[in-house]
């Protein structure tokens, strides 16, 4: 049967890419030889693992089954690789990593120069993705998560941790004037999430004990939109340390009721798959990223 290793990464990057001319330019090939390739691949198995609509690609049911080995074969083999780039201490190759748009601004990118220095021969692929994303389905290696974790299938090294307080520009205090306490901070624009709806649960003490629970006046689903909002004076915010330290400090947003707000804290991990040797490209990242923040604000 002889089938290759080419064959069994075209088929793969075709389904993750939902179409022949997208795997075809991420595997640097024309259109028609990554559909040669495909079709070698059906021709030599004897069955046809994807079925061609004018809209859209779908696995059959003997494509499924494939798929699960194809993509532990290319594993396998790419786990050989890194164990012997792991053996000459040079961690090498692809390494995707995923955070939420905030966090991949704020705290990655500036380490990325860093990070490329220490290890020239690892190639970076970033991608930002707001909700919580399946590592297998995306092709990532490691992903970024902020707030507890749920998947029991994932290995987590935790990175830090990160406060959140209630900001505001100096210009949208000066033309709406400071709220005194929570009634008034319910009648002001407030800056609030889509989702997930708990990071709508703000950090601020009341006589009842209950979490406060804001109505937002503007949604959405990146924090970084509505730092850019807080920013431009659109309202009141609630956003995590990590996001809005420099602007404190420089004083572009303004942290409301001090006293009040409690000690909230947004914990940070890196994850990445249970099933599957650690690699030492991820290693190398984990590690780097937790001892560049060491000791930041957002690390205690």
């Amino acid at each position: 049967m002889n089938i290759t290793l080419d064959e069994l990464q075209a088929f793969v990057t075709v389904v993750d890419s939902g179409s022949i001319t997208a795997a075809a330019q991420q595997l640097d090939l024309t259109i028609s030889a990554a559909s040669r390739t495909l079709g070698r691949l059906e021709s030599k198995l004897k069955t046809t693992l994807l079925r061609r609509t004018t809209r859209r690609l779908e696995l059959t049911e003997e494509g499924r089954v494939f798929l699960q080995d194809a993509r532990a074969i290319i594993a396998s083999v790419e786990g050989a690789e890194e164990q012997m780039a792991a053996r000459r201490e040079r961690p090498s190759g692809r390494l995707r990593i995923d955070a939420a748009t905030p966090f991949m601004l704020h705290v990655i990118v500036p380490l990325v120069q860093g990070y490329r220095e220490r290890y020239p021969h690892v190639e970076l692929e970033f991608n930002s993705n707001e909700g919580i994303i399946d590592l297998l389905e995306r092709r990532t290696d490691v992903a970024i998560r902020i707030g507890r974790l749920k998947d029991s299938t994932l290995h987590s090294r935790t990175i830090g941790s990160s406060r959140l307080r209630i900001l505001a520009s100096p210009d949208y205090l000066k033309a709406h004037g400071l709220p005194k306490n929570r009634n008034e901070l319910a009648k002001r624009s407030l800056l609030g999430f889509s989702q997930p709806e708990s990071l709508n649960v703000w950090p601020l003490a009341g006589a009842d004990d209950e979490p406060y629970r804001i109505t937002p006046t503007i949604w959405s689903s990146s924090g970084e939109t509505l730092r850019q909002l807080a920013l431009a004076g659109a309202g009141i915010v609630c956003l995590s340390d990590f996001m809005t330290e420099r602007d404190r400090r420089e004083g572009r947003l303004v942290q409301l009721f001090p006293r009040q707000t409690e000690d909230v804290r947004q914990p940070i991990s890196a994850v990445y798959y249970r099933n599957t040797a650690i690699s030492s490209r991820i290693v190398s990242f984990v590690d780097y990223l937790v001892e560049a923040v060491k000791g930041t604000e957002f690390a205690r």
